[in-house]
């Protein structure tokens, strides 16, 4: 998620019952749901039943300071924890290029990392196919190999007696 829609995740965005995130994407007005990953949705859970929140508040909720999460603030702790782990440039949406491109990696297509992200395929091509080897390394050995749309014809042949080969 861009990280305007990071701080602005409500508690009703989350549906433990279907284990995704739902919501309407800031930037482009595009709706997503996003499957939760079996650690978070247990830490999610776990903040639920101990905030017990309104379907309103925010997910992500400010420590020291009064009001709502700002994404200055979300930009901030990022950095921060960043530098403890010893990552340069640590910033909220390296964290949403990096699920990209690890998407694409196993095997999503860029119409499914495109959905997950609010994106358009053309963007998810544009920036995050071209940083995935497995990618370009699928298309050369289909390339090198012949399998593909020549193996399925092979395999899906058609018996040349049927009445598609007879000339009426």
């Amino acid at each position: 998620m861009r990280g305007s829609d990071v701080v602005g995740l409500t508690w009703g965005d989350v549906h433990f019952d279907r284990r995704e995130i739902e919501r309407i994407t800031q930037k482009r007005r595009k709706p997503v749901i996003i499957p939760i990953h079996s650690e978070l949705l247990f830490a999610l859970q776990v903040e639920f039943e101990r905030r017990s929140p309104d379907p309103e508040d925010q997910v992500l909720k400010q420590t020291r300071e009064r009001g709502r999460m700002a994404r200055p603030r979300l930009y901030q702790r990022c950095k921060a924890i960043g530098r403890r782990a010893g990552i340069e440039d640590a910033h909220p949406h390296r964290f949403r290029d990096t699920f990209a491109v690890d998407m694409l990696a196993r095997g999503a297509t860029p119409y499914d990392v495109a959905k997950l992200l609010g994106d358009e395929i053309a963007n998810v091509e544009k920036h995050y196919a071209p940083f995935v080897r497995e990618l370009r390394e699928r298309v050369r050995t289909l390339m090198e190999t012949g399998e593909g749309i020549g193996q399925y014809a092979k395999e899906n042949s058609i018996p040349r007696n049927s009445r598609t080969d007879r000339v009426q």
